[in-house]
C-alpha cells in the first residue's frame, strides 16, 4: 500500500535568496518587467507563490532587489569614468562606449535592466527604476557641473538620452559594431557641446 504524503510546505531546503535574486535578474533582463509573470517567477525558482511572496513580498520588491543587485554589480562604473580632472567630453564619450559594450554584452539580455525597467508598466517597479536612473543622471550632472556648470543640464540629457537610444537598439537586435558605431558617432558631437 501506498501513501501519498502532502507536499512540503514553504521554501525548498535548498532554496539560496541570492541564487533567486539572480535567476529571476536573467529573466527580467531578457523579457522585462512585463514579460515575466510571478508564475514564471515561481516555475523557474522553484517555489511556490506563497514562498515567493514570504520571501520577496511581491514581483516589484524583488524587482527592486535586483536593480539594486544589478546596479552594484552590472551597472555602468561612473566613478571610474567619470574622475574628477578627467576632460568632460572625453569622459562622456567613454561613458557612451562603455554603455554600447555593456548593453550589447549578452544578446539575450540586451540593453541595460535599468533603463527598460523605467518605462514597465508597474508603478513600483517604474519607480525603483526611475529612481536608479536619476542617481546615475545626477551623477553625470554633476561631473559635468564640475567644470561647466552652464553645460551640466544639456550634456546629462544628451548623454541619457544617447544612452536610452543604445539600450532600446541593443533590445531590437544591433550588436556591439552597431552600438558602438552610434556611441562613436554621438560622442563627436561632445567637445563641440562641452565649448558651447
Amino acid at each position: 500500500m501506498t501513501t501519498n504524503s502532502p507536499r512540503p510546505r514553504g521554501r525548498p531546503r535548498g532554496f539560496d535568496p541570492d541564487q533567486a535574486v539572480a535567476t529571476a535578474q536573467r529573466l527580467f533582463h531578457a523579457r522585462g518587467y512585463d514579460g515575466v509573470s510571478v508564475a514564471d517567477l515561481t516555475a523557474a525558482l522553484g517555489i511556490n507563490p506563497p514562498s515567493f511572496y514570504a520571501a520577496f513580498g511581491s514581483k516589484a520588491g524583488l524587482y527592486a532587489r535586483i536593480l539594486g543587485r544589478y546596479s552594484a554589480a552590472e551597472g555602468l562604473p561612473l566613478a571610474e569614468i567619470l574622475r574628477p580632472g578627467r576632460p568632460v567630453a572625453e569622459a562622456l564619450a567613454a561613458l557612451l562606449e562603455e554603455a554600447a559594450r555593456r548593453y550589447a554584452a549578452d544578446p539575450a539580455a540586451a540593453g541595460c535592466l535599468v533603463i527598460e525597467g523605467a518605462r514597465c508598466n508597474d508603478p513600483e517597479a517604474r519607480q525603483a527604476a526611475r529612481a536608479i536612473a536619476a542617481t546615475a543622471e545626477e551623477a553625470i550632472r554633476r561631473f559635468v557641473a564640475a567644470t561647466r556648470p552652464d553645460a551640466a543640464e544639456r550634456l546629462a540629457d544628451y548623454v541619457v538620452t544617447v544612452m536610452t537610444g543604445l539600450s532600446t537598439m541593443a533590445r531590437e537586435g544591433h550588436g556591439l559594431d552597431r552600438l558602438l558605431a552610434t556611441a562613436r558617432l554621438a560622442g563627436l558631437a561632445l567637445p563641440r557641446a562641452v565649448e558651447a
